[in-house]
Order: structure tokens, then sequence, then C-alpha cells
């Protein structure tokens, strides 16, 4: 079984900053991770390699320093491990980055299942995994809590909805997102961040991927964002004592400044 992992490296939740003339993340110099959500795609593929034997090629998109997040996934099982970084690509919305990493698997060859984080935790869209799959025409499960079944032509797989969860048959090549319900994520082995240390990650331009220049970037993402504010502080709580019925009267009078006349 090839299986190839989708990841993204997100800045620290503590440590997020915004470039005012591009509305976009800073990512260079400051403190990234994983995002936490491909943490358990990379799980499930080596779950999966366990079960079905085959390779895992980890892949993701952005600056040099996202090295050290491929590196993790190597430590973690993962056999391949490819960087697509080029400055064409900053400033990508969704619609980019999918058809920048569609691009990349497309270079990559034959595989038969994709698997992604359900979302990353600094764009909390949801839509990069299914762009993905849109843009190989491959079929696409979201939200999957448990992969049951994998033979050679189809998987059946567990998703998750929000009053319990659907079972699903999907012909393979795919492309699933995976959920935190899925398995507990390992630590890596010391004989895995030796070999990672170790491993050679290829890197991979917009030339060498033959992308169309104007669908990359700042250029080729339909989604503007026009403005970024932080929203306005909270006002302090109010506290109401005496008795029940003064309590009352001091609650109505304090909601009935804030209702419309």
């Amino acid at each position: 079984m090839k299986i190839i992992v989708c990841i993204k490296q997100v800045p620290n939740s503590a440590d997020v900053k915004i470039d005012p003339k591009t509305n976009t993340l800073i990512r260079e110099g400051v403190e990234s991770v994983i995002n936490p959500f491909d943490t358990y795609a990379i799980e499930e593929a080596v779950r999966l390699k366990e079960r079905f034997a085959g390779t895992i090629t980890i892949i993701t998109m952005g600056p040099p320093q996202a090295e050290a997040a491929l590196r993790e996934a190597l430590s973690l099982g993962c056999d391949e491990a490819i960087l697509i970084s080029d400055r064409a690509f900053a400033g990508s919305d969704t619609w980019a980055t999918s058809y920048t990493l569609s691009s990349a698997i497309k270079k990559i060859g034959s595989y038969d299942l994709i698997l992604c984080g359900k979302q990353a935790s600094d764009g909390d869209t949801a839509q990069v995994g299914p762009g993905v799959a849109t843009h190989l025409d491959i079929p696409q499960v979201t939200y999957v809590k448990k992969i049951e079944e994998i033979n050679g032509e189809k998987a059946r797989v567990e998703r998750l909805v929000e009053d319990g969860y659907e079972i699903v048959e999907v012909s393979l090549p795919c492309l699933f997102t995976v959920v935190k319900e899925i398995n507990v994520p390992r630590l890596p082995s010391l004989k895995g961040k030796i070999k990672a240390k170790a491993a050679k990650v290829a890197v991979w331009n917009a030339a060498s991927l033959e992308c169309d220049p104007k669908r990359l970037g700042l250029e080729g993402s339909p989604t503007k964002v026009m403005k970024i504010f932080n929203p306005p502080p909270r006002k302090g709580a109010v506290k109401i004592t005496g008795e029940p019925e003064e309590a009352v009267d001091k609650l109505i009078e304090l909601l009935g400044k804030d209702l419309p006349r």
C-alpha cells in the first residue's frame, strides 16, 4: 500500500503574528509545530503500514523551516518526505494550496490513499483536504473516525456526523480527512529520531511541479482578506446581590440597557 500524508506546519497558538500589509500569517522566525489534527493522520498512516505493509510519503507546503515538521513525521514512521517550497506559494488561500499540493501528488505518481487532518488550527476551514481530492478527481470522505477495512479496490470507514456516525464504502484511490477520535498518536522512538535526522528531504519548487503560475500564491487565490482586527474586549462581569426579587429587578434593568428601543 502506498500512502501519502499531507501535513501543515502551523504557528504555535501563543505566538501568532499577522503581516499588516498582506493580511497573512508571518511564519518566518515564528515557533511552529505540526498541525495537531495532522498528527492523527500520520499515526493512522503508520498503523496502516504496519497492517498492510507499504510506504508512507509525507508532504507539506511551506517555508524552509517546515522541514522540521517533515523530519518529525519521519521519526514517527514515515518513509519519504517532500517539502514544497517557493516564494511563489506565499499567501496561498485554501484553493491555491490544494492546487499546489495536488500538483505535487501528481508528480509523485501512483498511490492508494491520501490522509489529511480534518482541518488546520490556524485557518479552521477544513477545505484543503477536499480541495486536493477535487483537483485530483478522486473520491473523498471527511471526518473519518475509523478505517474498518481496506482491500485492493475499496475501503470501508466510519465517518463522524453530528448525531453519530455513518458507514461509507469508497473506491481506491481516495482521500480521507481524519478526526482525533481515530487514534492516539505515538511518540517518536530513539531509532526513529536518528533515522529522521539522517534522512534526505526532497525540496520541490513551482518550476519542478510545472504549476500554472497564475494559480499560485496571492495571485492564484480567489479569497482575499480585506481586513484583520482584534475583537473588542469583553466587558467585566456584573455581580448581582440581594434578595431574589430585588436581584431579578436589577437583572431586568441591566438587560434592558442592551435591548433595542
